[in-house]
């Protein structure tokens, strides 16, 4: 089977402004978490969220972000990083067959800020003042058509939508492209920016979001008895992968090599994932078939873990399930603590972290993780980074999704160049 590897990286979240910076932050158990200052929040029952450290209005010029969303914003970003770093000329593309270069890259709910926004504008001042951009900013595939169109992409442009489980759904279908022989080259990930008062209003009315207002750096807490909720967080995240041959041709740097994914649905409930955990289990598992890996392969789990009373047992339980008895040599984490959960880009992000674990072989801690909840049967690090072994390692990534979405995610360091 073809093997394919990551060559770039780049990110903009809660924590940094790429993907160095949100890594220290991670390591050293910052949280990203804050209260919204802003007026329209005074009214709602959640007033914190986790903004990107770094706005993207200061990086992308005024004008060409008037017709842009602010999640193609961050996606661009992330982007132009990533394939900076892959070593390829943002402009010009310079280095790849446009016809074997193609995106694919989520958002779990798309261009919210400019349809409100324009919505808005519409209801209070007339329909002359709506953007005559709102179409082209609002669609879900807003993102991956500009990081398409900025790279010159002819091989196929792509837009996975599947809740929180969209953007490693994204990396996924990247990795079976790059298999079949469609394309060379692939830039996948995902983004979302969603921190407006509808989303807060209407989570926060599923009594999904935490309401520790006071404490905005303590909210998110994966597996802590105290939990009440998630942290809205928004951000984007961006991976280069290609085949091994084609990097290795070229003379690229390797961090590592997307091995297998594993995508199931629950076909349970829109919103509750399914208590036994059997569709999770069951994406990791063929994860691991399809890396070519053993549950005793994997040594680190980076967890959806959200920090909500439901769904932070029933994934702790499903790890158990899918590993067994190597689970007891695994370490498991969930950096949603530190960053909010990010919807759509959180898989992407979360994929990033974990391959920076294997590569500096270290796990980030959980944050706030003050009581672990009874009957917790996995490993979790918790407040403080846990080392991993030398050697060749492997670890699994999850990201689940409203609607019953189940993605997982193998990594592994093989083929790393540095």
């Amino acid at each position: 089977m073809t093997e394919i590897v990551i060559t770039g990286i780049g990110a903009t979240t809660p924590l940094g402004g790429d993907m160095a910076s949100t890594w220290a932050g991670m390591v050293a158990g910052t949280s990203g978490v804050h209260a919204i200052t802003e007026e329209w929040a005074a009214d709602l029952p959640v007033k914190i969220a986790a903004h990107v450290k770094v706005d993207p209005s200061e990086l992308i010029d005024r004008v060409k972000a008037r017709r842009l969303d602010r999640s193609t914003q961050l996606a661009l970003i992330a982007a132009q990083q990533a394939w900076t770093d892959a070593g390829f000329d943002w402009e010009a593309g310079e280095g790849v067959d446009p016809h074997r270069l193609s995106v694919s890259v989520a958002s779990g709910i798309g261009g919210l800020h400019s349809l409100l926004n324009n919505w808005d504008a519409q209801r209070d001042k007339g329909y002359r003042r709506v953007s005559p951009f709102t179409i082209p900013m609002l669609m879900a595939n807003a993102p991956a058509a500009n990081v398409g169109l900025a790279i010159h992409a002819k091989a196929g442009v792509h837009t996975p939508v599947s809740a929180c489980a969209s953007s490693n759904e994204a990396i996924s279908l990247g990795l079976d492209l790059l298999r079949l022989g469609r394309a060379d080259v692939a830039v996948v990930g995902g983004t979302e920016a969603t921190i407006h008062p509808l989303p807060l209003a209407a989570f926060g009315q599923m009594q999904a979001l935490s309401r520790r207002n006071d404490e905005p750096e303590r909210a998110s807490r994966p597996w802590d008895a105290d939990r009440d909720g998630f942290v809205m967080g928004e951000g984007s995240a961006i991976l280069v992968i290609e085949s091994l041959e084609h990097a290795r041709a070229r003379g690229a740097k390797i961090y590592g090599t997307i091995a297998g994914a594993g995508i199931t649905a629950d076909s349970y409930d829109m919103v509750q994932p399914d208590p036994s955990g059997e569709g999770q289990s069951h994406a990791m598992q063929k994860a691991l078939q399809d890396a070519g890996l053993s549950a005793s392969d994997i040594r680190h789990v980076n967890a959806h873990g959200t920090s909500t009373p439901a769904g932070d047992m029933t994934e702790a339980h499903s790890i158990r399930t899918a590993l067994g008895k190597a689970a007891d040599n695994v370490v498991v984490t969930s950096t949603k603590s530190m960053t909010g959960h990010l919807l759509g880009g959180a898989g992407a992000l979360e994929t990033l972290a974990t391959l920076m674990a294997l590569r500096e072989r270290i796990v980030p801690p959980t944050i706030n993780l003050e009581h672990p909840e009874a009957g917790l049967d996995v490993d979790v690090a918790a407040n403080v980074a846990r080392p991993l072994p030398e050697g060749d390692l492997a670890a699994l990534n999850n990201s689940f999704g409203f609607g019953g979405h189940n993605v997982a995610i193998a990594i592994t360091n093989a083929n790393a160049t540095f």
